[in-house]
């Protein structure tokens, strides 16, 4: 699929980009493994977070343009692109602030010696993420990873390109060595063959169960470290003692919110039949 942007509002093609070439995405492989074996990894903790919280620093700096790129791209309203950039600026903040006390040695009480409990990173990850938050699902990978020592390849949504290289700047402005973190528009084939690649070493994907299960079963006969968090709903359920006014404001928000793109997004309404015409009549309503 191409890496197209789409006004969402419009239908007018923006931008598109060429897909990286095998040739390409194994150059930035290589960058970014030896960045983390010559440079990230031997950073200290306070030129990690030097670099992360200021690249927190420049998204705030960057909220409004940043916001509107969403809503031309994704296609939420400036105020939830706002609202999304301050929390994925927070995400980078906390963690920069935090990743040391986080990852300190843990001493184990033993009788057996001295003993303790080290983290150590493991080299490149691999992240692919979703669209429906183009900024957030980026910033929630790169964070604690970014301040392990880690160094990232991350293959966007091919609808939200121009958020995916923006995010990217946000880095290299900040400071971060080329290779730290790279934005790659590439092939769910090309992904699978990066797991293949005994210099990657895991893998985290925010997506559907089919891609899920496609990169689940790549990493783990490539015995690769992966997370995947594949989304779901339950169900918004309405009861006799319920406060309707809130419980339709709520039933609003998670219908609609982030243009309804959201993992715990209101797909389903149970309502018991005495509230039933009083809630589909304010929902109505509220909608208007």
């Amino acid at each position: 699929m191409a890496y197209q942007s789409i006004n969402p509002f419009t239908g007018e093609l923006l931008k598109s980009f060429d897909h990286h070439a095998d040739a390409q995405m194994e150059s930035a492989l290589a960058k970014a493994d030896s960045t983390f074996q010559d440079t990230w990894s031997k950073s200290t903790f306070q030129e990690r977070a030097g670099i992360v919280g200021r690249a927190a620093s420049l998204m705030l700096e960057r909220k409004e343009s940043l916001a509107r790129l969403a809503a031309i791209e994704m296609g939420k309203r400036i105020s939830e692109g706002r609202d999304e950039v301050e929390m994925s600026a927070a995400i980078l903040q906390y963690f920069a602030d935090h990743a040391e006390a986080f990852l300190a040695p843990q001493p184990i009480d033993t009788k057996m010696g001295d003993a303790h409990l080290e983290f150590s990173p493991l080299g490149v990850l691999v992240g692919v993420q979703p669209w429906n938050f183009p900024y957030y699902q980026l910033a929630r990978f790169a964070a604690p990873n970014l301040m392990a020592g880690n160094v990232l390849l991350v293959k966007h949504s091919s609808g939200v390109p121009q958020c995916a290289l923006a995010f990217e700047q946000l880095f290299a402005d900040a400071g971060a060595p080329c290779g730290v973190y790279t934005n790659l528009f590439v092939s769910s084939d090309q992904v699978g063959r990066l797991l293949d690649n005994p210099r990657t070493k895991g893998v985290a994907l925010t997506g559907s169960e089919q891609a899920g299960e496609a990169l689940a079963s790549r990493a783990g006969k490539n015995l690769k470290r992966s997370t995947m968090e594949l989304g779901g709903s339950d169900a918004f359920i309405v009861l006799e003692d319920c406060d309707l006014e809130f419980a339709v404001k709520m039933a609003v928000l998670g219908r609609i919110g982030n243009v309804g793109q959201t993992c715990i997004g209101a797909k389903r309404f149970i309502v018991v039949g005495p509230r039933a015409n009083q809630f589909l009549h304010a929902f109505r309503d509220a909608l208007a």
